[in-house]
């Protein structure tokens, strides 16, 4: 039979847990079948309700679960997908016992209260809470879960009953990944192996395409940290590069180029955050970044006091979405985008229709007409997307940036400092943004300031430079 190899560390997990699996717990994944047809299913059904009944000791439990993870690692998709569905809908709340609760609770005397409330409180735990929390007993039990999740993610978007076991694991995960837990660590080239090959097939936001781009991003100008769990030592969580230079930079083609010559980080000035990468997908929406920042922050000012500028150099990777979105908008009867003045300046060098399917390709702005007509309207046009652009709040709460990574900065106290035309030239850089990129700056004195402003009233800080480029 063809094992199927789930993704991540799922293939090493099945040889991990199988000298836990003896004869205390059967062996689910002897013969179970990838797809888990309805005689499997019953069988991983069984075994979900011997876990619950914790029948023997703590290694029976151990043994137990683990047969159960094993099964569930043998899966292919769509297996995976009937497994998470009998957890989330067959060990679900008992709402009758619920309601018996909330009755009993509401006649019971005064001093009967607090039993009653507690009655209460374990009715309205669902019992595949049990089942996900002895997965964490595990060797490397958290990381299975971690993956379990980014799976229902996916998944939950095309089937909506898996969705409340999806929220249960976020709330387990949040609880766990506490920042309390978390350890910052600085990675070298000296760092093991397995780490540094993690980071390279990590990397989110500019692809690390070989060793010698790996290594320059750990030289003596530079430095990266990444935040770890103790239960998973050897899996970065998320993780920032920092680039030490005596002034803000402009452009990522500059700043990673491995034959630069090597700044003295000695007579720095400024802290560049340009790349900021969540390593686990399964650990979406559980924010520590802003935590990440706080604390590489207080290291280099240690290591270096001479660091007066802390900025980022960050990708606006909505952009030309968002602009062919109004582009539309404007065609089906909306607001011009584009004034008269710039609309009659880009008739004269190139077809402004649509404006953003031609400066998403990667040859204009080696025109020097097209380039120089662009560069004043895709300034003014990046600033309103960052500034002005919204989503609404949820229940009652101010608005928030459209653009994912303006949201992540604001909300850590950061301004709207400085737009880079040109800044990202690479493919990628030309096809989400049209080559823009922007310093996001933290000043010390400012950050809670400037938090306070974007929490309570949506509204994004700016440097006077961003102002005029609003006003045109």
């Amino acid at each position: 039979m063809n094992e199927y190899v789930a993704p991540g560390l799922f293939d090493r997990l099945s040889s991990l847990w199988h000298e836990l699996v003896s004869s205390r717990a059967p062996d689910l994944v002897e013969n179970i079948q990838p797809a888990l047809p309805a005689d499997d299913l019953t069988r991983v059904r069984d075994q979900m309700n011997a876990c619950l009944e914790g029948k023997g000791g703590e290694v029976s439990a151990r043994a137990r679960a683990a047969a159960l993870g094993k099964a569930y690692l043998r899966l292919d998709p769509e297996g995976r997908r009937r497994f998470l569905t009998v957890m989330a809908t067959e060990f679900d709340v008992d709402r009758a016992a619920v309601d018996a609760a909330v009755q009993a609770m509401a006649k019971a005397p005064a001093e009967k209260r607090p039993a009653a409330e507690e009655a209460l409180r374990t009715a309205l735990e669902a019992p595949r809470l049990r089942l996900l929390t002895q997965f964490n007993a595990l060797p490397n039990g958290v990381k299975f879960l971690v993956d379990m999740r980014a799976e229902l993610m996916a998944l939950s978007r095309q089937h909506p009953e898996l969705k409340a076991l999806e929220t249960d694991l976020r709330n387990l995960l949040t609880r766990w990944f506490d920042v309390g837990f978390l350890e910052l660590r600085r990675i070298t080239w000296d760092s093991p192996a397995s780490i540094l090959e993690k980071l390279m097939a990590y990397e989110a936001v500019h692809a690390i395409r070989s060793w010698d781009d790996l290594k320059n991003r750990l030289d003596s100008d530079r430095r990266l940290f990444a935040f770890f769990h103790p239960r998973m030592p050897d899996e970065p969580l998320i993780f920032v590069q920092v680039a030490l230079l005596p002034e803000m930079a402009a452009n990522i083609q500059d700043l990673l180029d491995v034959s630069a010559p090597l700044g003295d980080p000695s007579k720095a000035t400024t802290a560049i955050f340009y790349s900021i990468s969540n390593a686990q997908q399964g650990l979406s929406g559980i924010s520590f970044g802003n935590f990440l920042i706080k604390k590489v922050v207080e290291v280099l000012l240690a290591e270096f006091p001479g660091l007066k500028t802390f900025a980022t150099l960050s990708p606006v990777p909505g952009f030309l979405s968002w602009l062919a979105e109004q582009e539309q908008a404007e065609q089906a009867g909306g607001t011009p985008l584009l004034t008269p003045a710039e609309a009659k300046s880009l008739k004269t060098v190139l077809d402004v229709a649509p404006l953003s399917a031609t400066i998403g390709g990667v040859r204009w702005w080696h025109e020097a007409g097209q380039a120089d007509a662009l560069q004043p309207v895709i300034l003014r046009l990046t600033a309103r997307y960052l500034a002005q652009e919204k989503r609404p709040g949820r229940k009652g709460a101010a608005p928030t940036a459209l653009d994912p990574v303006a949201h992540f900065h604001l909300t850590n106290g950061a301004r709207i400092d400085r737009l880079n035309w040109l800044g990202d030239t690479s493919a990628k850089g030309m096809a989400q943004s049209a080559g823009m990129m922007v310093n996001y700056l933290y000043r010390l004195g400012e950050i809670e300031k400037n938090h306070e402003t974007y929490a309570e009233r949506g509204t994004a800080v700016l440097s006077p430079a961003v102002k005029a480029l609003l006003k045109g």
